[in-house]
């Protein structure tokens, strides 16, 4: 992972994003540039986020993988991977 975090800031991230719904939803279409380009916004204005990927866009892989890659492209940390659903934090 190229951006590593701390476990106390995992902790604080999990327990910001606990409640909160899904704000990026990954379609079908899978990781598109729009899609990439609103994650980042998305970190520029949070921090963190919490994305969920829907079943139709997971048959090329698997939710973990496409994950890492997500924020590998984002220059983001991956704080935590539950079924479809991910948090991604990025220090500002």
């Amino acid at each position: 992972m190229a951006n590593e975090i701390t476990a106390g800031k995992k902790r604080f991230v999990k327990r910001q994003l606990a409640e909160a719904k899904p704000t990026v939803w990954i379609g079908k279409s899978g990781v598109s540039e729009e899609i990439l380009k609103e994650i980042v916004k998305q970190l520029e204005k949070n921090k963190m986020i919490k994305a969920k990927i829907l079943k139709t866009a997971l048959q090329s892989g698997e939710a973990k993988q496409m994950a890492s890659e997500i924020a590998s492209q984002t220059g983001s940390a991956l704080v935590e991977i539950r079924g479809h659903t991910f948090m991604l934090y990025k220090r500002r």
